[in-house]
């Protein structure tokens, strides 16, 4: 799973300029919305939207921005009408791509997506063509620092995480994903730093591609989510840490 952790890490160095920041605030709140408008307006009683207002905040989205997308989903406007549609295709090298999408205009995303897709030497698929190779976890990463992996991890698993990964001085803690949040809170209860913490979808199996089609798969994950509409890229392929350095550079 490293691909994983390395992957998100690059793209939230990417989403430090100030245009893609704007992007960020836009899908973020989207979410939150979204969020709001299915499991109501309160964080303590609704997971997702917690989940999305910490996430949020982690990006230094302004505090009126987060309070403006939870009254959108009460009232009238984008959140009335934002919907999630998932699309699912192959890209270079035969990988599976999942991409979640939260939009206003379906026809539109459709459009952007297929276009993406053709673009970067993929194709957009039937719904069910991949979804399968998915399954859904939190995935937590935790920075070591001056801290010992193993009683780390050790201490991850008592909180209740079902599996957990040391690599490159970070430790990624898997859980369930109705766990996520108590585990974050009792990792963070210990003054451990949590780079990041999420709702994902983790392949039940890695494919390994060559160099070549695994910079072209790169771009076309990169393409996907310079979509405003597109919330989440998932693959199942594996990439190579030194693949994933040539790419950022």
């Amino acid at each position: 799973m490293s691909g994983h952790s390395k992957w998100a890490q690059i793209k939230r160095q990417k989403g430090a300029n100030d245009a893609r920041k704007g992007q960020t605030f836009t899908k973020l709140g989207r979410e939150i919305t979204v969020a709001a408008r299915q499991g109501g307006t309160d964080p303590e009683a609704n997971f997702r939207l917690r989940l999305a207002i910490v996430k949020a905040r982690e990006a230094n989205m302004p505090t009126e921005n987060i309070e403006r997308a939870i009254k959108r989903a009460a009232g009238a406007g984008e959140g009335a009408t934002l919907e999630e549609v998932s699309y699912e295709g192959y890209g270079p090298g035969g990988a599976a791509l999942l991409v979640e999408v939260t939009t206003d205009n379906r026809n539109r995303a459709a459009s952007e997506v297929r276009n993406a897709f053709t673009r970067g030497g993929g194709n957009l698929g039937e719904s069910g063509c991949v979804a399968w190779l998915f399954e859904p976890r939190g995935v937590i990463v935790v920075e070591v620092g001056d801290a010992d992996a193993d009683e780390i991890a050790l201490f991850a698993i008592d909180a209740g995480a079902e599996d957990v990964k040391t690599e490159n001085g970070t430790v990624e803690v898997y859980t369930e994903p109705t766990a996520l949040e108590q585990v974050r809170r009792e990792i963070e209860r210990r003054r451990l730093k949590v780079a990041s913490a999420e709702s994902s979808m983790l392949p039940k199996a890695s494919l390994t591609l060559d160099e070549k089609d695994a910079l072209q798969l790169l771009k076309l994950m990169d393409r996907l989510e310079d979509l405003d509409d597109v919330q989440k890229v998932y693959t199942n392929a594996e990439f190579r840490e030194d693949l994933l350095e040539k790419y950022e550079g």
